[in-house]
């Protein structure tokens, strides 16, 4: 058994991980399964995590374009066996954690690395209850796992981070640290845990209650090799890769960074509250504005870092999937977190095209950083 811990129940997760994992034990791949769990907390997941390990499984509906074609076809996912809740089943979880693990996946959202100052303190490695912050939940974990003596093993971040395995590493180092662990477990974590860099790609729209979801056909799960390290399993999405960097800046600086300046035109230009993607690019000045953006700041921008032929075919790519017919991507899930996204898929653009020498001018993400940072 390959036991995957999901930290994550997010309907990305749903169709993304979990879907791939059920393609490759459909192929008779010895991976998974996987256990779901809940780390943040919140009352308003609580029917989804119950729902979690039905033998039925749960759907997940493909729905879009591929060569030019529409599709849909609806995978039964069972690949997951159980859900827990990290505060409601924390011995539970410890237990499943130290015995069973061979790989931990993630994806907590934006601000999913913030430590909680209450985790950093000795009591975290105790673990006689859950930590308060996801790093202080892995922490502890590991650091139990580490004391009964068992294997070390694969962890595969998914938050949309630069270098998150190497971050979210850092971050469980200075827990440690913080904890005042023995040097053995740090040079373990540094040494026997394999942090894995990873990025994820797929418009997934829509929830199916209590556990489902509604994406696209596209899907990307690019994974920075290391010594190791193998792909958690064998599937058409998943790619393995020598350099990171040129997937991350496409769809960071690319689809991301389109998603948010929708989401800046829909918070402060009284858009419709429930629209999507689709229907404001529907709207000629929209769509203008967005293909201006691209020709006259985002292109030039990746041009000086020699990547104008990718970028332009990613752009190509991304307004496809933007008016995805199939699909109802509402800006107001994008919106969310909307002054932190626009750091790392704006301000952070405009810093490594500025690396690269004289950068072009770029008024229109100029305006949506300075509003996003403004309202905070």
């Amino acid at each position: 058994m390959s036991r995957i811990i999901q930290f994550g129940t997010s309907r990305f997760l749903q169709a993304h991980v979990d879907l791939f994992i059920h393609e490759a034990r459909e192929a008779s791949q010895p991976v998974g399964p996987i256990a779901v769990v809940q780390a943040s907390g919140s009352s308003d997941r609580a029917g989804r995590v119950a729902a979690f390990g039905r033998p039925e499984g749960y759907p997940v509906i493909v729905r879009g374009m591929e060569d030019g074609k529409p599709v849909e076809r609806t995978v039964t996912v069972r690949s997951v066996d159980r859900g827990l809740s990290a505060a409601a089943h924390w011995p539970e979880l410890v237990e499943l954690f130290v015995t069973e693990a061979a790989t931990v996946v993630s994806n907590m959202g934006d601000t999913g690395y913030a430590v909680a100052g209450e985790d950093r303190t000795p009591a975290l490695l105790e673990a006689a209850s859950a930590p308060a912050s996801f790093p202080g939940k892995l922490a502890a974990l590991l650091f139990q796992r580490w004391r009964r003596g068992a294997k070390p093993l694969t962890v595969l971040p998914c938050e949309l981070i630069t270098g998150n395995g190497r971050v979210l590493r850092d971050t469980v180092l200075g827990l440690a640290a913080d904890a005042g662990a023995p040097a053995e477990f740090a040079a373990w974590l540094k040494d026997r845990v394999i942090w894995a860099d990873t990025l994820v790609d797929r418009i997934v729209s829509e929830p199916i209650e209590p556990v489902g979801a509604v994406a696209e056909p596209y899907a990307l799960w690019a994974i920075r090799n290391q010594p190791g390290l193998e792909a958690p399993c064998l599937h058409p999405s998943v790619v393995m890769t020598d350099d990171l960097e040129p997937f991350e800046r496409l769809k960071l600086h690319i689809l991301n960074l389109g998603h948010t300046v929708l989401a800046d035109l829909w918070k402060n230009e009284g858009r419709p509250a429930g629209e999507t993607v689709r229907e404001c690019l529907a709207d000629p000045a929209v769509a203008g504005r967005i293909d201006q953006l691209y020709r006259t700041e985002v292109i030039p921008g990746f041009a000086l870092r020699g990547m104008e032929a990718p970028a332009t075919d990613y752009v190509a790519t991304t307004m496809q999937r933007f008016l995805n017919p199939f699909l109802d991507h509402r800006i107001a899930d994008i919106a969310q977190n909307h002054a932190a996204k626009a750091e790392r898929r704006i301000a952070a653009f405009q810093d490594w095209v500025a690396g690269a020498g004289s950068a072009p001018s770029m008024p229109l993400l100029d305006g949506v950083l300075a509003r996003a940072r403004a309202q905070g």
